[in-house]
Parts: structure tokens; sequence; C-alpha cells
């Protein structure tokens, strides 16, 4: 690990900023055994003063894993600092992690071209987003798109919703409807997958309706960033570097992450991540994006949400 480690100057990382992907490798998992020795010292060969980490939630379980760590690692006392980088926005601290904005729009993008092309026949589109087990993705993509149904791992799913539904999709082409679009999670169930549901639907439509699929995939992760992505990029990682600069001079050693909420910077204690972070989901216990599912249910079904149509159910 510390032979790969290398100063960056300007040059380097001109011409960064439209571009797409991450520049500088990511990691997959956290580290462990060796792996936290070799860190250890790979900090202490570089003379490394503060650690600035961009990424999601295996970033955030590392740092964690390092602070808890410190005990037995005397390097891994300094100022850390994390800066949110996911599309599937499951980052606690932050209304918004770096990547998101982009990964919505193309997922949009998408959507809007399937609409395009079920629009000349009566037509339903089952489409997948990414997110793992964060809906925020597939949700704000669908409310985007206009989408009938969503379906969110935060909800669940069960047969009965899915009969109600297609029960539901089958009355409005009878009266007219031409396309209907539904949006998955990725992870929203593990049984009831992207096939299973399309071929639901279609048995269920009785020949009154085609059903088709389409998998978002790494649509969502590629392209140019958007001007908002590269903004909140600049916002983030100024604050957290500021943060880090006040830690240097006051010699503390606290570790922190950085966030957005209600357009206002903020810092959390990396201490309170476990208590802010669903582990075993991978996103946070509280997530602002959930206010909206009334209004969902509103704009795409009208009178859904009052007859109580799509209901919210015990993902376990």
């Amino acid at each position: 690990m510390a032979g790969n480690v290398r100063e960056l100057g300007w040059a380097d990382v001109e011409g960064w900023t439209g571009s797409g992907g991450a520049m500088l490798g990511t990691r997959r998992t956290e580290p462990s055994g060796e792996q936290l020795y070799l860190l250890a010292r790979a900090i202490d060969n570089h003379r490394i003063d503060a650690l600035l980490i961009i990424g999601g939630v295996n970033a955030y379980l590392a740092a964690a894993q390092m602070v808890d760590e410190r005990s037995g690692y005397p390097a891994f006392r300094l100022p850390i600092g994390l800066v949110p980088a996911s599309i599937d926005n499951n980052l606690p601290g932050s209304e918004l992690s770096i990547g998101a904005d982009t990964a919505v729009n193309n997922a949009v993008w998408v959507l809007d071209r399937v609409k395009e092309s079920a629009a000349a026949s009566k037509r339903c589109f089952v489409a997948e987003a990414m997110g793992r087990r964060c809906g925020y993705l597939a949700f704000m993509a669908g409310l985007a798109a206009g989408s009938e149904l969503t379906y969110l791992h935060e909800d669940g799913v069960d047969l009965s919703r899915i009969a109600r539904d297609a029960a539901t999709m089958r009355a409005a082409f009878a009266a007219g409807r031409r396309l209907f679009l539904v949006v998955r999670n990725e992870n929203v169930n593990d049984a009831y997958t992207m096939d299973f549901m399309a071929r639901a639907f279609e048995e269920e439509g009785r020949g009154l309706f085609d059903v088709r699929q389409c998998a978002i995939g790494h649509l969502q992760q590629g392209g140019a960033p958007t001007p908002f992505d590269r903004l909140l990029a600049t916002r983030l990682a100024s604050h957290a570097m500021e943060a880090l600069a006040d830690q240097l001079q006051a010699g503390s050693d606290e570790a922190f992450y950085t966030g957005i909420a209600a357009n206002r910077q903020q810092i959390h204690p990396l201490a309170q991540l476990r208590e802010e972070l669903d582990i075993e989901n991978r996103r946070p216990h509280q997530q602002w994006w959930r206010e909206l599912a009334p209004v969902a249910n509103v704009v795409s079904l009208p009178g859904a949400a009052l007859a109580g149509e799509i209901p919210i159910m015990d993902p376990n």
C-alpha cells in the first residue's frame, strides 16, 4: 500500500472538474488485519498530518474503524474529515451526496426515453434503478419522470401489493391509459425481481397491454457531473478542509463527517455515525426525502394515498 502512494500536483488534477468517475480509485471493502498495519505505516512514512476521505458507506465505516484502532496504531491519531460521495445518497449528516444529482439526471434521461418509446402502444414499462437498499435514486427518478408506481426497499413489497397494483394497472388501461411506468429500487426484494414483476403484470393484464423491462444499470454512474454536483463537491470539500485546518491549529485529532442540510454546511462527529446509520441496510435511519412519499402517491395515482392502495410495509 505504501508503495502506491504518490503526491499529486495541480497539473495532475487539472481538468478533473468536468470528468465523471473516481479518478483516485475506489475501495469496496473495509481494511482489516495486515491492511490496517500497512495503512498506519503509509501514514507514518509519508508524514501525513490529516486525512480528507471522499467516499460512501465503506469509507465512513473504514474511518470509524481507524478511530477504534487508535490504541494499537498511534498513526491513526490525526484529524480525519469525511466528505459524502455516493450516487445512492445513503450517508448520514447530509441531504445530498456528491454524485447523487448526476445519477438522478441520468436515470430520468433514460426514463423519459423509455416513455417516448412506449407511448406508441399500450405498454407497461418496469424499470430498475440502482441504490442497493436505499430508495432515493429510484424514488427521485420516478417522481421526476412521472412514474405511476415506485417500489422501494424502505416500504417493502409482497404478493398482495403486486396483485393490487396489477389490478389498478389493468383498470387504468381499460379506461384508456396507454402507458404505465413502474420504477423499482434494485434491492427492493430478492424474490420479487424485475423479471418477476414484469411477468406478473403481463399475466394479470390478460392481453390488454404488454410489458417491457429496462435495467438502467451503470448509465446512472457515468457521464459528466452536473453543475450542481460540481458546486456541491467544491462546497463540501472546502468546508472539510477548513475544519481540518482548524483542528491542526488546535492540535486536535477529532474525526468528523461533513454535509449540507437545509442549505447549511454542517459538521458531525464520527463518534455518532453508528447511531445515525442503519448499517445492515446501509442507509441513514432518518431520510428527509421520505416525507415526499404522499406527494408521489397523489400525483402518480390520484386517490391512492387516501384510499390506502399503496401501503408502507415492513421490509423485514
